[in-house]
C-alpha cells in the first residue's frame, strides 16, 4: 500500500511515499536578486498605470511652486505622457543623481515622516518610471542662464543616442521643468498588454487631472490629448473652488454646493469641503477626498457620508462630496500604500464622526430655508437673491410611498415640441381688423430650402496656425458658462419677430427672447474658427464679375450716405478693393474657400452650415467691406476680422413683420415670403440644434442679446393667488 501512496514534491513532482525519509533534499540557497529585477518590481508597485505616473509627477510640480501645468497625453499616456510647470525648477548638479532610488529634498531622516508637509517623501516616483519608460527631464532655476534636458534608464543618466554623451546638454527653455515620459512599460510586456482601452486610461488621467484641478488653489490646468487643438481640460490659476467644480462637473453640480468647515483640537484635524444639497443628486457617489493636500481614498469616510444623506436624499441618490482633512502631521502615517493612495491616522472614528455631524447639521439647515440665486439676463442686470423661509415654500421634499419625489405642478414643463407652441397665440402688431379675399392663412409659416449637395474626397486640414489657436481660445476664455448651459439644454419654442429676429426659448422652467442674429453672429464666427481652411464651396454658375459686385454696393453706400462724388469716390474705392482681393485670391481660396480667378471673377463663396444659404443680396455689400474692414498687413488680425465679416454676410436678414390673418396676396411680394419660411425653417431646424450642439456662449451675448420674460415658478405663484 506504501508503495501506491505518491506525495507530491515541494517542486510539483511526486515520489513514492516510502523514499520521503530516505534522502533528505539539499536545503535552497537564498540569493540577492539582481538590482535590475529589484528596481522593476518597486516601479511595478508605484507605478500601476499611467494615472499613478502622472499623480507623482503632478505633486512633485505642485511641491515645487507651480502655478501652471500643462499635461500632452498619448494613447491614454502609454504612449506619452508629458507635464510642463513653471516651478522652481531642478539644479544642474542634482540631475546626475534625479532618478536614484531614494533621492529626495523632502525628508534627511526616518523621523521626518512624522511632520512630512509635503506631496513626495521617498524619492521613489521618478526612479520607478525611469526603470519602466524613456524618460527626458528639460528643467531651468530662475538664476540659471540655461535650461538643461537629461535623459534617464534604470535610474541613470543615458544617452539620448548612440554615442552621444550622457551628461546633461544645455538648450533653450523657460523657467521650470518638463517632463517626458515615453513608451511607458515598455519592458513589461504583461503588464502592457494588460491596458485594454486608451480611451479608459485617458479618462482615468482626465478624472486624476480634474480632482487636483478642485483641491489645488491658485494652480492652472491644462490637459489634452496629442495632436488636438482643443484642451480637454483647462481651469484657470485664478478660479475658485466652485468655478472649478463648475467647469469640470457642470453647473447642476456647482449650483447646489454648500460650503462647511470643522476643526476640533482634541483630534488635531481642521476639515473644510464642499457637499450638494438635498435638491442634487446622482446614482454613484463622487467622493473627493484629500488628507493633508494628498489625493487619498477612504471607505469608511466614503460610507459614514452615505448614510448622512439617506434621509435628505430619495431612495438610489447619491452625493457629489470635496472633502480635505488636515490632520496633524504626528497622527498620521503617509507610508502604508506604495501608491499613497490610503494613509491611516489616529482617532479616525472620531474624526469622521465630527465631519459627517457638521456635514448634516449644514444639509438640516438648507433644507429649512433654502436660498436661491437667480439672475435675469438683461444687460447690466446684477444677480438677485431671494431667501424663501420655512413658512414660505421651501418645505422639506416630499416622498410618495414609492420613495420617488412628489413632483409639484409649478415644476412641471413642456418636453413634448409637437405640442401647440406659444407662438401660436401671437397676433400680429400690424394686422387690420379688416380681411381681405385671398389672405396667406393656409401658407406653410416654414419650409426648408430645396438645396443640393455634391461630396469630394478631400481630407480634412490640420489648423497649426498659432493665430488661429490663440482666436479660438479667446472664445472659450469669454465664455459666459450659465448662458452655454441655457442653450445646451434648451427647448424652442418659436419666432417671434422676424424684422427683430426675436425666437423664444424655454430653459429649465424660464422662458428666454433670444435674438437670433447676435446668436447666429456668434455661432458663425466660432464656426469659421473650428473649420478654418476646411469650409464647404457654393459654386457660382456663372461666375460674377468682382467689378461689377463690388461697384453695385458702392453706389448704394454712397446714395445712402447722401454723399458727393468728390467725398465717395467709387471708381477709386471700387479699383483699391477689387486689387486687394486679387492679391490675396490664393490665401482666401486655400483659408476660406472664396475663390477668385486673376481677371476678377467670383468663382465660389465659403459655405458654414447646410440647410442654408445667405441671402445673395448682402453678397455686394460684403465683398465691399472685406477693403477696409479686414486688418490684411497682420496675420492674426486679418483671419478675425474676415470671420466677423463673414458671419455677418451669414446672419439671417432682418424681414418685414409676417403676414398672416388678414394679410393680402398683393401686400406681400413671393420672393419676401418664401425667403421668410426658409429663414423660420433654418432658425428651428438647423441654427437653434447647432447652437445646443456647439454654441460656446460669449458674455458679449449678453449684452441686449438673451432676455428672461417670464419664469414658471414665478407665474404659477401669481396663479396661485387668483
Amino acid at each position: 500500500m506504501a508503495d501506491a501512496m505518491d506525495v507530491d514534491c515541494p517542486s510539483g513532482t511526486k515520489r513514492k511515499a516510502d523514499d520521503s525519509l530516505d534522502e533528505p533534499r539539499p536545503a535552497r540557497r537564498i540569493r540577492a536578486l539582481d538590482p535590475d529585477v529589484v528596481n522593476k518590481i518597486a516601479a511595478g508597485e508605484i507605478i500601476v498605470a499611467p494615472v499613478h505616473a502622472l499623480k507623482e509627477l503632478i505633486e512633485n510640480a505642485v511641491d515645487a511652486g507651480s502655478t501652471a501645468l500643462e499635461i500632452l497625453v498619448k494613447d491614454g499616456g502609454l504612449k506619452l505622457l508629458q507635464i510642463t510647470d513653471n516651478g522652481c525648477g531642478i539644479q544642474k548638479d542634482d540631475l546626475a543623481i534625479l532618478c536614484e532610488r531614494h533621492t529626495t529634498s523632502k525628508i534627511t531622516t526616518f523621523e521626518d515622516l512624522t511632520s512630512i508637509g509635503t506631496y513626495g517623501f521617498r524619492g521613489e516616483a521618478l526612479a520607478s518610471i525611469s526603470h519602466i519608460a524613456h524618460l527626458t527631464v528639460t528643467t531651468k532655476t530662475k538664476d540659471s542662464a540655461l535650461a538643461w534636458r537629461a535623459h534617464y534608464s534604470d535610474g541613470k543618466l543615458s544617452a539620448p543616442k548612440p554615442g552621444q554623451p550622457e551628461e546633461p546638454k544645455g538648450v533653450a527653455g523657460r523657467p521650470g521643468t518638463q517632463i517626458t515620459v515615453e513608451d511607458l512599460f515598455f519592458n513589461v510586456a504583461t503588464r502592457r498588454r494588460a491596458f485594454r482601452s486608451y480611451s479608459d486610461e485617458f479618462n482615468k488621467i482626465i478624472d486624476m487631472v480634474g480632482r487636483y484641478a478642485i483641491h489645488c488653489a491658485g494652480v492652472g490646468f491644462t490637459c489634452k490629448k496629442a495632436g488636438e487643438s482643443s484642451n480637454s481640460l483647462s481651469v484657470q490659476a485664478q478660479a475658485t473652488a466652485t468655478d472649478r467644480i463648475r467647469q469640470i462637473y457642470g453647473g447642476n453640480v456647482a449650483n447646489e454646493l454648500i460650503h462647511f468647515s470643522t476643526t476640533a483640537d482634541r483630534w488635531g484635524f481642521k476639515a473644510n469641503g464642499l457637499v450638494t444639497n438635498a435638491n442634487y443628486h446622482i446614482k454613484k457617489t463622487t467622493l473627493l477626498l484629500f488628507i493633508n493636500h494628498r489625493s487619498v481614498e477612504s471607505s469608511n469616510i466614503k460610507k459614514a457620508i452615505e448614510q448622512i444623506y439617506v434621509n435628505f436624499l430619495p431612495k438610489g441618490g447619491h452625493p457629489f462630496v470635496y472633502l480635505s482633512l488636515e490632520i496633524d502631521p504626528a497622527r498620521v502615517d503617509v507610508n502604508v500604500h506604495p501608491t499613497k493612495r490610503e494613509v491611516h491616522f489616529l482617532n479616525e472614528d472620531e474624526i469622521i464622526q465630527a465631519v459627517c455631524t457638521q456635514i448634516e447639521e449644514e444639509l438640516a439647515t438648507v433644507d429649512t430655508s433654502r436660498t436661491f440665486k437667480t439672475q435675469t439676463l438683461l444687460p447690466g442686470a446684477k444677480p438677485v437673491e431671494e431667501s424663501l423661509s420655512n413658512d414660505a415654500k421651501a418645505m422639506p421634499p416630499k416622498f410618495m410611498v414609492t420613495g420617488k419625489r412628489r413632483r409639484n405642478s409649478n415644476d412641471l414643463v413642456r418636453t413634448d415640441t409637437s405640442v401647440r407652441k406659444i407662438t401660436s397665440k401671437f397676433s400680429l402688431a400690424d394686422a387690420g381688423e379688416g380681411s381681405k379675399a385671398g389672405t396667406l392663412d393656409d401658407e406653410p409659416l416654414a419650409a426648408p430650402e430645396n438645396i443640393e449637395y455634391e461630396s469630394n474626397d478631400r481630407e480634412p486640414v490640420t489648423c497649426r496656425l498659432k493665430s488661429v489657436k490663440e482666436l479660438r481660445g479667446e472664445v472659450r476664455e469669454d465664455m459666459h458658462q450659465d448662458l452655454t448651459e441655457i442653450f445646451a439644454s434648451h427647448s424652442f419654442v418659436g419666432v417671434v419677430d422676424e424684422k427683430r429676429r426675436l425666437a423664444a426659448i424655454q430653459g429649465g422652467v424660464k422662458l428666454y427672447l433670444i435674438d437670433y442674429g447676435h446668436a447666429c453672429f456668434e455661432y458663425f464666427y466660432q464656426l469659421g474658427l473650428t473649420n478654418f481652411g476646411n469650409f464647404g464651396v457654393i459654386r457660382l454658375s456663372p461666375p460674377l464679375r468682382l467689378r461689377e459686385l463690388l461697384t453695385m454696393a458702392a453706389e448704394t453706400e454712397k446714395t445712402g450716405l447722401g454723399a458727393s462724388d468728390e467725398d465717395f469716390e467709387v471708381g477709386a474705392i471700387v479699383n483699391r478693393v477689387e486689387a486687394q482681393l486679387i492679391e490675396r485670391r490664393e490665401m482666401l481660396q486655400e483659408y476660406f474657400s472664396l475663390e477668385i480667378s486673376p481677371s476678377g471673377e467670383l468663382i465660389s463663396i465659403p459655405l458654414l452650415i447646410k440647410g442654408y444659404t445667405p441671402s445673395m443680396a448682402k453678397l455686394p455689400p460684403f465683398l465691399l467691406r472685406l477693403g477696409p474692414n479686414v486688418k490684411w498687413t497682420e496675420e492674426k488680425g486679418c483671419f478675425e476680422t474676415f470671420l466677423r465679416e463673414l458671419a455677418t454676410f451669414y446672419v439671417p436678414e432682418q424681414l418685414p413683420i409676417a403676414s398672416g390673418a388678414g394679410a393680402s396676396q398683393e401686400d406681400v411680394p413671393a420672393e419676401i415670403r418664401t425667403r421668410r419660411q426658409h429663414i423660420r425653417w433654418a432658425v428651428e431646424h438647423i441654427f437653434f440644434p447647432a447652437f445646443k450642439a456647439g454654441l460656446v456662449a460669449t458674455k458679449s451675448l449678453m449684452d441686449g442679446g438673451v432676455l428672461e420674460v417670464a419664469s414658471l415658478k414665478g407665474l404659477y405663484r401669481v396663479f396661485e393667488r387668483c
